[in-house]
C-alpha cells in the first residue's frame, strides 16, 4: 500500500515550534514535517490501529494440568486472567474492539467475557473447529478486518508503546511490524536479524541464532498480508513472515517494557511474581512521543 503524501504550507506559533523541536529525536522523528504529521494523526484518531486479534485458541499442552479443564486464556496471573492483562495494554491506547480467535474451551471463553462489556471491550468471536495455527485463524477474520489491524498471542503479557510501534510501520510502509524483545536464550524462539529496522532474516527456534531479538507475539499487519496465508493450519512465523522478510516488507520493533511468555508452568509462575502490569496512559513515565 502506498501512501501519497503532499506538501503544505503553515504558520505557527513560535512556541509551538519550539514544542515540536523538543519531540524531535533524530530516530523516529527527524524532522518538524514529521512530528506535525503525527500529532495530526494523534488528534484525528488515527495514529494507532482500531481492531486487535487475539489468538486464544492453543491446547495450552506444556501447562498441564492447569489446562485440563481451564482454557489458558482463562488462566489468572496476579488475580486478573492473561486475557484481561491484553485487554489492560490495548485499552490504554484506546483499542476496544476486539476479535477472540478461540479454539479449545472455546465455550468457557465466550462465557466468560461475552460481549465483552464488563470489560470495556468489544469482543468479535471467531471459532476453529480445528487447530488453525498462528496464521489460519486471520482468514476467518478477514470479513472484520479492512485496514491495519493488531495481533497478538494469548499466551504472554507484554507492555508496549503500541502508537510508537504504529508510527515506524506506517513511515516504513510495511506489510508487517514485529515487536522484538531480548532474552537469554534465543534459541527457543522465532529470532530475527535487523538491518536498521528492517527484518532481513526470521528464522523459527535456530540452533544458531542470528540475534538475541526475538519475536515477541505482538505485530501490526496490513489486510493485504492475510491474502498470502495458505488455507488450513499455518504460522505466521514459519510460513509468512519469511516471506515478508525476503519483499523488504517486514520490520521490526524493538521494545524495552516487560514480557513474559507463559507457555509452560516454570515461566508461568515467574510471571505471576514479576509482572508489573499495565500503568495507566497518565501514570505512565514514557510519553508515546518520547
Amino acid at each position: 500500500m502506498n501512501f501519497v503524501k503532499e506538501r503544505i504550507t503553515i504558520t505557527l506559533d513560535k512556541n509551538l515550534i519550539n514544542q515540536i523541536d523538543k519531540r524531535i529525536d533524530g530516530i523516529d522523528i527527524k524532522n518538524r514535517s514529521q512530528e506535525v504529521e503525527f500529532l495530526l494523526a494523534e488528534a484525528l484518531g488515527t495514529h494507532i490501529p482500531s481492531k486487535a486479534v487475539l489468538l486464544v485458541g492453543g491446547r495450552g499442552t506444556r501447562l498441564r494440568p492447569l489446562t485440563d479443564k481451564t482454557p489458558k486464556a482463562l488462566l489468572e496471573v496476579q488475580g486478573k486472567t492473561i486475557t484481561e492483562h491484553l485487554f489492560d495494554l490495548l485499552k490504554k491506547y484506546g483499542i476496544r474492539e476486539c476479535i477472540l480467535c478461540t479454539g479449545y474451551l472455546k465455550d468457557k471463553i465466550k462465557e466468560h467475557f461475552g460481549d465483552g462489556s464488563k470489560f470495556g471491550m468489544s469482543i468479535t468471536y471467531v471459532e476453529e473447529d480445528e487447530p488453525l495455527g498462528t496464521a489460519g485463524p486471520l482468514k476467518l477474520a478477514k470479513k472484520y478486518l479492512n485496514d491495519s489491524f493488531i495481533v497478538s498471542n494469548g499466551d504472554e503479557l507484554k507492555n508496549i508503546n503500541i502508537p510508537r510501534m504504529f508510527r515506524l510501520h506506517k513511515r516504513k510502509n510495511a506489510l508487517s511490524t514485529i515487536a522484538l524483545t531480548t532474552v537469554d536464550d534465543p534459541s527457543h524462539y522465532g529470532v530475527a536479524r535487523l538491518d536498521g529496522s528492517r527484518i532481513v532474516e526470521f528464522v523459527e527456534k535456530p540452533s544458531s541464532p542470528p540475534s538475541n531479538l526475538i519475536n515477541a507475539g505482538f505485530y501490526i499487519l496490513e489486510p493485504e498480508v492475510i491474502d498470502t496465508i495458505p488455507h488450513g493450519f499455518a504460522m505466521l512465523e514459519k510460513d509468512v513472515f519469511p516471506k515478508l522478510a525476503q519483499l523488504g516488507r517486514l520490520r521490526g520493533f524493538p521494545f524495552a517494557g516487560q514480557w513474559f511468555d507463559i507457555g509452560n508452568i516454570e515461566r508461568y509462575k515467574i510471571a505471576e511474581k514479576r509482572w508489573g502490569g499495565i500503568v495507566p496512559f497518565e501514570e505512565d513515565e514514557m510519553d508515546i512521543r518520547e
